[in-house]
């Protein structure tokens, strides 16, 4: 977390290799070198510094780079300097490794210990798995046998592990235990691109630097809380990962939950990446589990049927290419949850991710409770503006405070009014992907925007009793719902029999 004003940090990495596994890959394309160029044009990418790019098969490097650049062009967040783009480009070699065939690491380790000796890195590696998650076991054995992520105390040696991590509780841990006898845990960076998106790091500053809420964010005062991913993009032509995936592998033990410890950890006693992830990992390990009968009641799975989305026809979920005509993988999934600590005894927390509907949001809304009485007779007490703190996060990233104060006129009658900061009002930050703040910590060695082993088994260890609970259901209390709808019905009624509701999209 070294830049969250969006303003250059101070000082620049240690001299480097970074090696991307995957290289031809589209998150390559599309993520990790235009966070890499911008890195580049803020100053903050190490010097001296080499990009190796693996492949399966062999590649020119010229070619490697010349794709590079068009991606760049592509999928740039902001104008693409040629002079900077170039400097990068020229750091970059391609080499062909695949861990179906052990002895082309030997090859990989050779060519990287030129490429370091000539580009004098050090000998400091950062390996980046931009690669399906069944490659990311193989991969790490064969950089473990071959010794290039062995840390001999001259030089540091770090491995980026990408999401999903893991599709349940059992390869979850499966994988963190395959990983963990190759390498320490401070070496091994589990990235979320949420973290990396400056207002989900504001709800740390929003919590511990303003006196004004940390006294107030407690049962005491707060109802409940809902955090939303809404998607109005259906699935695309990815039906093959989806259908064998769902809303919620795809969404909750990471991105969700991610807001969700953010929001309800417990105030670190210092700001180090120990101690806040100790206390994430702590909150989530706190989630009731529920019985079987627990998780069908307090949720709710709906999968899209032909729609419309902004004047786009959506086709229906089960006519997708790769997915199959009887499929009941969910494409939406809402959660009641409860956190059975001290501070959240008795306030639910209310998830829900959906693709295809019909909005874009990502958002905390924090419920505070209602006033008790009032004494105004023209406004009764259950006409009052209900209180929210709203932390967007896309497409509209801010804070929101929805208050009740007098309306003019004669007599005493109330109204919600809201007090609106936006970040884009206040902060002149250049466009970005979202992975910049977290290749740089990755590169400098800060590792507190990034999962631990045991965070990332508690949060499978709270969806699992759900994910038990559908299988065995099969088709049974699976919803559809049209594409550009608000979602399944039975959203709305998870909500409705707490006498609650899902807060309306803000305009």
């Amino acid at each position: 977390m070294s830049m969250p004003d969006g303003q250059p940090a101070h000082h620049k990495p240690e001299a480097c290799a970074f090696v991307i596994f995957g290289a031809t890959g589209d998150l390559t394309h599309r993520l990790v070198i235009p966070s890499l160029y911008n890195l580049a044009a803020s100053g903050l990418l190490p010097d001296p510094f080499c990009v190796v790019g693996v492949t399966r098969r062999p590649m020119e490097s010229r070619a490697l780079r010349d794709g590079f650049l068009k991606g760049l062009h592509e999928f740039a967040t902001r104008r693409v300097d040629d002079r900077i783009a170039e400097k990068l480009l020229e750091c970059v070699t391609a080499v062909a490794a695949d861990p179906a065939e052990p002895e082309s690491f030997g090859g990989l380790k050779q060519q990287l210990e030129k490429l370091e000796a000539a580009r004098n890195t050090g000998g400091n590696r950062l390996f980046y798995l931009a690669t399906p998650p069944n490659a990311f076991a193989p991969i790490a054995r064969e950089l473990g046998r071959t010794g290039l992520v062995k840390e001999d105390g001259r030089a540091w040696r770090r491995l980026v592990v990408e999401k999903p991590f893991g599709t349940d509780l059992a390869s979850a841990e499966a994988l963190n235990a395959k990983l963990l006898k190759i390498l320490d845990e401070h070496q091994i960076y589990r990235i979320d691109h949420y973290l990396g998106k400056e207002t989900v790091q504001n709800i740390l500053v929003l919590r511990f630097a303003n006196g004004m809420f940390e006294p107030i964010w407690n049962r005491h005062h707060i109802d409940h809380v809902q955090i939303m991913v809404d998607e109005n993009l259906g699935v695309g032509h990815r039906g093959n990962f989806y259908d064998q995936t769902g809303a919620l592998r795809d969404m909750v033990p990471n991105h969700l939950f991610q807001l969700l410890s953010l929001v309800a950890m417990e105030p670190p006693a210092r700001f180090d990446a120990h101690t806040v992830r100790t206390e994430k990992a702590e909150v989530l390990q706190a989630i009731q589990v529920p019985t079987a009968a627990e998780a069908l009641r307090n949720s709710v799975r709906g999968q899209y049927t032909a729609g419309s989305v902004n004047g786009e026809e959506i086709i229906d979920y089960r006519r997708i290419n790769d997915v199959g005509p009887d499929s009941i993988t969910e494409t939406f999934a809402a959660l009641k949850l409860t956190i059975d600590n001290w501070r959240w005894a008795g306030v639910p927390f209310y998830l829900r991710t959906g693709k295809a509907l019909g909005h874009k949001r990502t958002e905390v809304a924090i419920k505070f409770r209602q006033a008790p009485l009032s004494m105004f007779a023209c406004t009764p007490v259950e006409k009052l503006a209900e209180n929210y703190l709203v932390v967007g996060i896309a497409p509209n990233e801010g804070i929101t405070l929805q208050f009740n104060t007098k309306v003019p006129g004669p007599a005493v009658m109330a109204s919600g009014v809201e007090m609106k900061f936006r970040y884009k009002d206040y902060f002149k930050a250049e466009p970005s992907t979202g992975y910049e703040t977290l290749i740089y910590d990755c590169m400098i060695g800060d590792n507190i925007l990034f999962q631990r082993a045991d965070g990332v088994e508690a949060g499978w260890r709270a969806v699992q009793p759900f994910l038990d609970a559908w299988k065995k259901a099969g088709a049974d209390g699976l919803e559809f719902y049209a594409a550009g709808s608000q979602g399944p019905e039975g959203a709305f009624d998870l909500m409705k029999r707490d006498g609650r509701k899902w807060r309306t999209l803000d305009p």
